[in-house]
């Protein structure tokens, strides 16, 4: 049975953005981070944010009722959690993920208008060099929680050579390798990435053992490995159906025979309406990107049998926003 929807649960979905505009208003102005360990009056947060009094004291009131601040009589100060996730210091620092969700808010505050036109509509820009940095880090942060998880419920001990298909900095492929010592790996993305990828790569020790290789996957063919696993983690979202089968087919042109090809996504039910993040996701696609969205289990097995990908199966891993990891044997 489904959910019984009360007017309190309509009102509270309908203004969830508020919460989420304030906490994204909350680190884009940094106030986290200028709070630090510290209690600070308001007069000084103020000031170090470059914020007006009155509306820098509305902001870290409602900061502190949705719990990620705390106010005392010294001042405001930061809740343990927030410390950890939203001070840019912190190894644990979400933050870029959260600006990357602010960058695209515009667009789908004019959802309505994208659904009647089937097309992205414009939107705010903030700077290309803004947005590619808060989305590749944001990307980063996301998949450092989730990686060393992964790289343990994967067995790769017996493979040599992966493939990080669009693995921007390399996240998982680090991951992969520090679980697999006598594993290698290259990333492949668009050139735009090398730098950060191979700074990521030195700062983890694997320069001996990860490469980089750049180009673009919708036009350009992979460089022959051959790759016996190939890791294709959140690339085929932002693609239409018959780009999603050839970027698998080229994979899978570049293995060598018996390799194994996993695809990390969120996954669709086969019938297309649940689970809920996936069915979101394809939302933000259809606002952010002409062609891409969420695909099921179904549709994806598909093109894999398609490209000759043989003992196809579902991973019980099982990731936040419903991420799954589909595999099989070329």
């Amino acid at each position: 049975m489904g959910k019984e929807w009360t007017v309190g649960d309509l009102l509270t979905t309908s203004n969830a953005y508020w919460r989420g505009c304030a906490l994204q208003a909350g680190v884009r102005l940094e106030i986290f981070t200028v709070i630090h360990e510290h209690h600070m009056g308001l007069e000084s947060v103020a000031e170090l944010i470059g914020g007006d009094q009155r509306a820098t004291e509305y902001l870290l009131n409602a900061l502190c009722a949705m719990g990620l601040l705390r106010k005392e009589e010294a001042g405001y100060c930061n809740t343990p959690e927030a410390l950890k996730l939203l001070c840019k210091d912190s190894a644990a620092y979400i933050g870029h993920i959260i600006l990357h969700h602010h960058h695209i808010l515009d667009g789908w505050s004019q959802l309505d208008e994208v659904v009647k036109t089937g097309a992205p509509v414009t939107k705010r820009s903030y700077g290309e060099a803004i947005e590619r940095e808060s989305f590749l880090m944001g990307m980063f942060n996301l998949a450092m929680g989730i990686a060393p998880a992964i790289a343990e419920q994967i067995d790769l001990s017996q493979h040599h050579r992966l493939l990080d298909l669009g693995g921007g900095p390399g996240t998982y492929a680090i991951h992969f390798c520090l679980a697999n010592p006598e594993l290698h790996g290259v990333i492949y993305d668009r050139p735009t990435t090398r730098s950060f990828a191979l700074e990521t790569v030195t700062k983890f020790g694997l320069s001996d053992r990860i490469e980089f290789s750049g180009g673009d996957i919708t036009t350009d063919n992979i460089p022959k490995g051959p790759y016996d696993a190939a890791w294709l983690s959140h690339i085929l979202h932002s693609n239409g159906p018959e780009q999603c089968q050839k970027i698998i087919d080229k994979t899978v042109a570049a293995m060598a025979p018996g390799g194994i090809i996993m695809i990390h996504d969120f996954i669709l039910d086969n019938s297309k309406d649940g689970p809920e993040f996936p069915t979101l996701f394809s939302l933000n696609m259809l606002v952010n990107n002409p062609a891409g969205r969420s695909y099921s289990e179904e549709e994806l097995t598909a093109m894999l049998h398609k490209s000759g990908v043989r003992h196809i199966k579902r991973h019980p891993f099982q990731g936040p926003s419903d991420s799954s990891i589909l595999y099989g044997i070329v």
